[in-house]
C-alpha cells in the first residue's frame, strides 16, 4: 500500500523553551528512525502546506484564529496557557500542522495514496473551537475531518484517538455534528480532566485507570470502539496518534508496549478496509519519550503500509 508522509521543516522551528517535553527533537528522532530502518525511502513524501482561513474557520471561530495571529511574537516567547507558548515561528508551524491534515485528506480521497501519516507539531487534539491548550493551537485532525465533510461531502467520518490524554478539543468541536464519531482512550483522572462523563452514541470515551496495561487497553477498544464503529460504518478514518501511553513515557501512568500500538493500528486498518475503502489519515499528537516514540511511529507506519510485523 502507498503511504504518504507529510512533514515540513517549519515544524522544527516551533520551540516552547528548554526542557519542554513537546520539543523539536521529537520529529528529528522520528525521521532518524525512518531513515535508519529504510522506511522513509518507501514513503511518498510531501511538504505540509499552510492551512487557509477558510479551512480553519470550519472548526475554529474567526475571533480565535485572529487572536492567535495577533499573539504571535516577533521575538522571544509568549504564553497562551501554563503549558502552551508561541515563539516567532509557532504560527507558521501551527498552520503547516493543520494544513498537513488537509493535504492528507485530499491525497487519500483522490486515491493518490492509500493512507497518510502527518509528522507534524504542534499537536492539536486539545485545541477547542476558541481556545488553545495542552501544547495545541489549531485542532489539526478536526481541520482534516471538516475538510473531508465540507469539501469532499463525506457523511460519516471517525476520529480514533489513542493519546493518553482525552481529546477534549475534538469532542467539543464535533459533539453536535452527526457526521462525526470520536472514539477515545485516555488515562482518567488525568489532564485535561474531561471525557469520563461526556460520552454519547457518537462520542465513545473509554477512560483507563492510571495503572492500565495493554490487556486493559485492548479490552476497552474491543468493548467500546469496535461495536460503535461497526454501527457507524465510517467512510473515512482519522487517527489522533498519541504515543504517550507507552510504559517508557513518564508523561503518564498507563503502560502500553510497542506491540499494543501495532495492535491498535491493525484494528484501525481492519475497520478502514471493511467500511472506509482503506482510507486512513493519521496525525501525530503526543509521545515524549523519544526512543519509544520513534519506534512506535515506525511500527504504526509499517502497519499502514500493510507490512507484517
Amino acid at each position: 500500500m502507498q503511504t504518504a508522509y507529510i512533514y515540513h521543516p517549519d515544524c522544527l522551528k516551533h520551540d516552547m523553551g528548554m526542557g519542554h517535553p513537546e520539543c523539536p527533537q521529537r520529529l528529528i528522532t522520528i525521521e532518524n528512525e525512518l531513515l535508519t530502518t529504510g522506511l522513509l525511502s518507501q514513503l511518498q513524501c510531501y511538504d505540509a502546506p499552510l492551512a487557509t482561513m477558510d479551512q480553519l474557520v470550519r472548526v475554529h471561530t474567526p475571533g480565535y484564529i485572529e487572536s492567535i495571529r495577533q499573539a504571535a511574537p516577533t521575538a522571544g516567547l509568549i504564553a497562551l496557557d501554563a503549558d502552551t507558548a508561541m515563539n516567532p515561528f509557532t504560527l507558521n508551524a501551527a498552520l503547516r500542522a493543520a494544513g498537513s491534515a488537509v493535504l492528507a485528506t485530499n491525497l487519500v480521497l483522490a486515491e493518490t495514496v492509500n493512507n497518510a501519516f502527518c509528522a507534524i507539531r504542534p499537536p492539536g487534539h486539545h485545541a477547542e473551537s476558541d481556545r488553545a491548550m495542552g501544547f495545541c493551537l489549531f485542532n489539526n485532525v478536526a481541520v482534516g475531518v471538516a475538510h473531508a465533510i465540507e469539501h469532499h461531502h463525506l457523511q460519516r467520518v471517525a476520529i480514533l484517538d489513542f493519546d493518553v490524554h482525552h481529546g477534549n478539543g475534538s469532542e467539543e468541536i464535533f459533539h453536535d455534528n452527526p457526521h462525526v464519531m470520536l472514539c477515545s482512550t485516555f488515562q482518567h483522572p488525568f489532564y485535561p480532566y474531561s471525557g469520563a462523563n461526556s460520552g454519547s452514541d457518537r462520542m465513545i470515551n473509554a477512560p483507563l485507570r492510571r495503572d492500565a496495561d495493554g490487556a486493559v487497553f485492548r479490552q476497552a477498544v474491543k468493548d467500546s470502539w469496535l461495536p460503535a464503529l461497526n454501527r457507524f460504518k465510517p467512510e473515512m478514518i482519522f487517527v489522533s496518534a498519541g504515543f504517550d501511553a507507552h510504559r517508557d513515557d513518564d508523561m503518564s501512568q498507563v503502560y502500553l508496549s510497542d506491540d499494543d500500538y501495532v495492535w491498535i493500528t491493525q484494528q484501525i486498518v481492519s475497520i478502514a478496509d471493511q467500511y472506509s475503502q482503506g482510507r486512513v489519515v493519521s496525525v501525530l499528537e503526543g509521545g515524549y519519550e523519544l526512543h519509544s516514540l520513534a519506534r512506535c511511529v515506525a511500527a504504526h507506519i509499517r502497519v499502514l503500509q500493510g507490512k507484517e510485523i
